[in-house]
Parts: C-alpha cells; sequence; structure tokens
C-alpha cells in the first residue's frame, strides 16, 4: 500500500510539473495575431462562402471584417457550428474534410482573449484564389437553365425544380459533372437528377413560369441522381476507368433550394459535363434507400428508426449522402460485412437541414456481397426542438414537404460487374425494419 501511495504521489506531481511547464510555455509565446497565427486558418476553412458574392452573409478576408465579429466567430467554432463540417471523426474519411482542430481553435479563443492583435503586415499570407470558372477545363457540354428565376425577396425558403433537355445524340459517360449557380448568394445547395420518361418536363410545362414547385417531385428518377451541390464544396471526377451513364433522351433535372436576401434576386444556373472517350471498366451510380415507414408521434424527443439493406453483389462505396428534414436529430450509419467486420460509413450527431450534402470517400470502402448496411435514424419531434416546423408539435409521417420527415440514403456505388447495377435499384429498395 505504502508504494502505491508513493506511486500516487509522483503521478499527481507530474501532472502538476506539466501543467506547470505549458502554462510557462504559453506565457514565453508570443501574443498570437491575426496576419500570422488566425488568417491562415480563416483562408483555409471559411474563404470559400465567407468571400464577396458568395453565400454567407459577411466575408472574412480581412483583419477589418474579422475583429468586429471574433465573439462571434470564436462562439460558432467552439460550437463547431462554423466550419459546417457534420460527420463525425473515425466514422468514414472523406475528400475535402473541413473541421478545425482543437489547437486551431485554442489558438482563436487565445487570440480573442489576448486583444485581437492585428500583427504585422508582412506575416500576411496571400488570399487564397478560389477558381470562379469550371473545376476541370472547358467541359464538352455545358447546359443551362432555360430561363432566368426571379427569387422571392420576402419567402426565406424557396424550393424549385427546372427540367434541361440534354438533346445528346448517342448514349454518353460522364466522368465528371460541376453545377454552377449565376447569383452563388441565393442558392442554399442544388440536387441534379435524370430522368428518361418526360414526366418531369410535362410538369414544368404545366405550371407557369420559369420551373415547377419542387415538392412535385414525387417519383423514383428514371436515370438516377447525378449528385448533389451545397457552397464550398467541390464535386470530384470519379476513379479513374469509373464513369456515370447518361442515356440520349435524359432530360437533367435541378432541385435548387433558395435563400432570401431581402431583395429580388436572379438566378440563372449551370451544369458542365465532362464525358470519357470510351466506355469505362466500371459504371458509377448513385443508389437511394429511402424509408418510408416513418411514423413519428408528437411530443417524441428521440423517436428511433432503425433499418438494414443487404448488397446484392460485390461493389466499392465511393460516396455517401444522408438526407432528412428539421426533426432529425442524429444518423449512423455503417456495414456489417458476411464475416463479422463492422464498417464504419458515417456519423452526424447534430443533423442539420441546412447543412447536408453527399460526401466522398478518401478510399473507397470495398463491401462484398451479402453485407448489411445498417442505418440509425433519432428524430425529436417535442416542443424542445427549436427547428420544430408544427407548433404545437403532431404527428409527423413520411412525406417530401419539408414539415414531413425523411430517413433517405444516396450511396454513390460502383460494382465489379456493370450489368449488378439494377440489382442494387431493387435490392437496396428493401428496407428491413429492426
Amino acid at each position: 500500500m505504502a508504494e502505491i501511495g508513493r506511486a500516487a504521489k509522483a503521478i499527481r506531481a507530474l501532472l502538476l510539473l506539466s501543467t506547470l511547464l505549458e502554462a510557462r510555455a504559453q506565457d514565453a509565446a508570443p501574443a498570437p495575431t491575426f496576419n500570422r497565427d488566425v488568417a491562415p486558418i480563416l483562408f483555409q476553412h471559411c474563404s470559400a462562402c465567407h468571400r464577396p458574392g458568395q453565400v454567407a452573409p459577411f466575408s472574412l478576408l480581412t483583419y477589418g471584417d474579422v475583429r468586429k465579429r471574433t465573439r462571434q466567430i470564436l462562439g460558432m467554432v467552439e460550437s463547431r457550428q462554423m466550419p459546417p463540417w457534420k460527420p463525425e471523426p473515425d466514422h468514414g474519411e472523406f475528400e475535402g474534410e473541413n473541421r478545425l482542430r482543437d489547437d486551431e481553435i485554442a489558438l482563436l479563443r487565445r487570440w480573442v482573449e489576448e486583444g485581437g492583435a492585428e500583427g504585422e503586415a508582412r506575416d500576411l499570407p496571400p488570399v487564397p484564389e478560389h477558381p470562379e470558372g469550371w473545376n476541370f477545363g472547358e467541359p464538352d457540354l455545358v447546359v443551362t437553365v432555360p430561363e432566368p428565376y426571379m427569387v422571392s425577396s420576402e419567402e426565406r425558403n424557396t424550393y424549385r425544380a427546372f427540367v434541361i433537355p440534354l438533346n445528346l445524340p448517342e448514349d454518353k459517360y460522364v466522368r465528371a459533372f460541376q453545377f454552377r449557380p449565376s447569383n452563388p448568394r441565393v442558392v442554399h445547395h442544388a440536387l441534379m437528377y435524370l430522368d428518361t420518361t418526360g414526366e418531369y418536363r410535362r410538369m414544368d410545362e404545366a405550371e407557369a413560369g420559369p420551373g415547377f414547385t419542387a415538392p412535385a417531385l414525387t417519383s423514383i428518377f428514371s436515370g438516377g441522381c447525378l449528385g448533389v451541390w451545397n457552397p464550398g464544396c467541390k464535386i470530384l471526377p470519379f476513379g479513374e476507368g469509373m464513369a456515370k451513364e447518361i442515356r440520349k433522351n435524359s432530360d437533367l433535372v435541378l432541385h435548387v433550394h433558395y435563400y432570401a436576401t431581402g431583395k429580388p434576386e436572379r438566378d440563372q444556373s449551370s451544369v458542365g459535363f465532362w464525358f470519357a472517350k470510351e466506355a469505362p471498366r466500371r459504371k458509377v451510380d448513385a443508389v437511394i434507400l429511402n424509408d418510408q415507414q416513418i411514423r413519428i408521434p408528437a411530443g417524441a424527443k428521440s423517436a428511433r428508426l432503425m433499418g438494414t439493406v443487404k448488397m446484392p453483389a460485390d461493389a466499392d462505396v465511393i460516396g455517401i449522402g444522408p438526407h432528412a428534414h428539421y426533426l432529425a436529430r442524429e444518423v449512423r450509419v455503417w456495414a456489417k460485412t458476411p464475416d463479422g467486420r463492422e464498417v464504419p460509413m458515417i456519423w452526424i450527431k447534430d443533423w442539420d437541414f441546412e447543412k447536408q450534402g453527399e460526401y466522398r470517400f478518401k478510399k473507397a470502402l470495398r463491401l462484398p456481397k451479402d453485407t448489411e448496411i445498417r442505418m440509425l435514424w433519432v428524430y425529436d419531434n417535442s416542443a424542445d426542438n427549436p427547428r420544430n416546423p408544427s407548433n404545437p408539435p403532431r404527428n409527423v409521417e413520411y412525406g417530401i414537404r419539408s414539415e414531413d420527415e425523411m430517413a433517405r440514403l444516396l450511396l454513390r456505388i460502383a460494382p465489379d460487374r456493370p450489368e449488378d447495377l439494377l440489382k442494387f435499384h431493387f435490392a437496396l429498395r428493401i428496407i428491413k425494419r429492426d
């Protein structure tokens, strides 16, 4: 017992010494400055959106921009609301990860607490360049919404769908694509689908004005999902030898979420396509898992929905994109292989309807046939949920309106055999409830 007591005292002494040394090191270090210490962090993590002409409400490119908002910025980064990167670490490794490290947040806090000095001009790094044009050179095809759309100055959120006939002379294979809003200040996000039936073209023609009311998007899209765009994201090309097939009779359907700025705004977005020169070795497609068996009682604070689907063939999963509405609080997806191995795919503990998109894995997840994809969704339909669109809360079921709910998961897959794609589209619709 005496030896244990001496060991405990030694450990406490070492911890005290470590704390004193850390405090002395901080005292000895020069006070952080904006130009030397803070600007590199903000330029890397914030400038894609917080610059003139973009969707963020203010710029963070100069000392003056930042100095008048120091407490606001610190509060947002300490709460992890900004940068808007939702996936948890160690549950999927994604391209373009935009998460501040703990030491970067600590440095920002110290800068604010020690006066927020500007520092020497020579220490300021160059303002980062964000290309305004096409990311991968001139596209092989550029299509644009046929008519400009005027965004309401009063309605905070507007959802509008636009149909663009592609008029392809033959079937094509897309290796990369890019969505470009003409007015980035008002475009919150965009979903891109393909339709080969003409159904959505008829919907567009039946409604006056450019496009049509987005909640009319109820059918499964015959040509699949092309992708998701949100501010600051860079949609990457598919991997070497991979491409998505687009049939020659396809229409592109854009589902756009607009923000109001307080004045009328005009937008006429475009999409660019880069085609593969030959048929790919592996076809890529987005498969939608859509659990429509949602019943969330009014007042339920932690309603859980669990579902499982089974992989019908061997495939690589190269991307993932959960989708839900305002009641969702958490989503977690993982895989369980036939040999019992668990593969984390994505976990968002603080779901935010305003911050969702598709995430591309740094390294494709290799999942064999009969792997189970497991999904957990948690909803808060209580009056304590500040995002609840119903006051008082009401019983909520599956639906496409924002006041309804969804549990939808996009998986971008590349099967070993192209003929297996159809199997995935049918098999992954069958969700087994746990």
